[in-house]
């Protein structure tokens, strides 16, 4: 599945967090529309399975890289892949992340700073390293997965609601510096979502999973990539969401961190 020289004349993906969960529709997606594909995760065995199935179904060339995001060196092992793989990245999907419900006062410090590293540093790192060569090219997009997460403070889940803060900061930021070098930003920010994420951060019983409704991976990708692909800036899915996320922007700050732990607060 990894040639030394990627000759398709079809444009290349990377997605990090791509063999599961929002990352994996993503590449599904990118795959049905063409795109040639990075996949990028801890697993060597789940990336294979994920790679075979797409290239299987699609007809496209999956490449794939096992980087662990919490090592600090990680993103220039994934830039140095692709460099010396002489694959031209023209989409990066920054997918990867966790997080951690619970007391700040409670829970691990290790996790959390790991955290911050894959959700913030990593995604930053990257950025850092794949965008130059677009703007060179005057060509690209970037898709940032944050989460309404970021619209308030988030009691029970205070780290993880501020990297995803910070993600869309830097995104909207980041948009309005290349406005005008042919490179688009997009921050998608999806709501509570079906995937394995709620149970790795410990919040399945959460009244925000319970009562608030989830939504499915797919049509979240979906609607992600198109607006991805129209260069949006920001990419809300869901009705109740997007008003949700305008409410938070123009509530007193307060009055969000106690709205938002009481989502978070089990029954």
């Amino acid at each position: 599945m990894v040639s030394k020289l990627n000759r398709s004349p079809r444009q290349t993906a990377l997605v990090t967090g791509g063999s599961g969960g929002i990352g994996l529709e993503l590449a599904k997606v990118l795959a049905r529309h063409h795109f040639d594909l990075v996949l990028v995760a801890r697993k060597r065995d789940t990336l294979e399975a994920a790679a075979g199935q797409l290239e299987g179904k699609y007809g496209i060339t999956a490449h794939v890289f096992a980087a662990d995001l919490r090592e600090p060196d990680a993103p220039q092992t994934i830039f140095d892949f692709a460099t010396n793989e002489t694959i031209e990245i023209n989409v990066l999907v920054n997918n990867a992340g966790f997080g951690l419900g619970g007391e700040f006062v409670e829970t691990d410090v290790k996790r959390e700073l790991d955290m911050i590293q894959v959700n913030v540093s990593a995604l930053t790192h990257l950025t850092k390293l794949f965008v130059p060569p677009m703007v060179k090219r005057q060509s690209g997009r970037v898709l940032n997965v944050a989460s309404t997460a970021a619209f308030q403070p988030g009691p029970l889940m205070a780290v993880y609601y501020a990297t995803k803060a910070y993600v869309l900061s830097f995104s909207e930021a980041l948009a309005e510096e290349l406005r005008n070098t042919g490179v688009t930003v997009t921050a998608l920010c999806p709501g509570p979502t079906a995937t394995s994420f709620a149970e790795a951060a410990e919040m399945t019983n959460s009244r925000l999973f319970k009562t608030f409704g989830v939504a499915d991976a797919a049509s979240v990708s979906e609607y992600g990539f198109d607006a991805m692909m129209r260069g949006k800036r920001l990419a809300i899915p869901g009705i109740r969401n997007k008003i949700v996320a305008q409410a938070n922007r123009l509530a007193p700050r307060a009055l969000s961190a106690r709205l938002a732990r009481l989502a978070q607060e089990t029954r």
